[in-house]
């Protein structure tokens, strides 16, 4: 019998970077991690904005947005809920309106 060989799909990881925002309850920061398949198609990401003084479980993630388990998800507050579908661009706009709007308060 011959072994099954699974044909791994090589991603490539375009942007990794994490920044620092200041918020009216402390500084926080905003991380973004994307990878492209070899089309150049966005296959996986992770939006997260992070801020310990505003949330203190889910080591600070305030918000994310990730499709991470197989499917689009959102997490809130320690909360997640699955996403209608998006085309990326247009998932880290809301993303970053979101967060824009927190950025602003002292408590959720």
């Amino acid at each position: 019998m011959a072994a099954s060989k699974k044909r791994s799909i090589r991603l490539k990881k375009i942007i990794d970077a994490e920044t620092p925002v200041r918020c009216s309850i402390g500084y926080g920061f905003i991380r973004e991690e994307v990878w492209q398949d070899r089309s150049g198609k966005v296959v996986r990401f992770n939006l997260a904005f992070i801020n310990p003084f505003l949330f203190t479980r889910d080591n600070g993630r305030v918000l994310g947005y990730d499709n991470a388990h197989g499917y689009l998800h959102r997490h809130f507050a320690g909360e997640m809920q699955a996403v209608e579908p998006a085309v990326y661009n247009e998932l880290r706009d809301r993303f970053i309106e979101e967060v824009a709007q927190l950025r602003r308060k002292k408590k959720l």
